[in-house]
């Protein structure tokens, strides 16, 4: 559970640049929210690993 609350907590920081992003067209809130967006990816792949590794045993 402990990573799934780092996914909440990292996507709630994104927040504000999404509005700045979609709302205000600010183009380096865009790059900000595409790079946690890529964190949000690594940080899922590591949670589906290892909820894998836990279930195969």
């Amino acid at each position: 559970m402990k990573r799934f609350d780092e996914i909440k907590d990292l996507l709630m920081s994104l927040e504000g640049d999404f509005q700045k992003f979609y709302d205000k067209g600010n183009s380096a809130a865009g790059t900000r929210v595409r790079k946690g967006m890529q964190d949000v990816k690594n940080l899922a792949q590591e949670i589906r690993i290892e909820v894998q590794d836990i279930k195969n045993k």
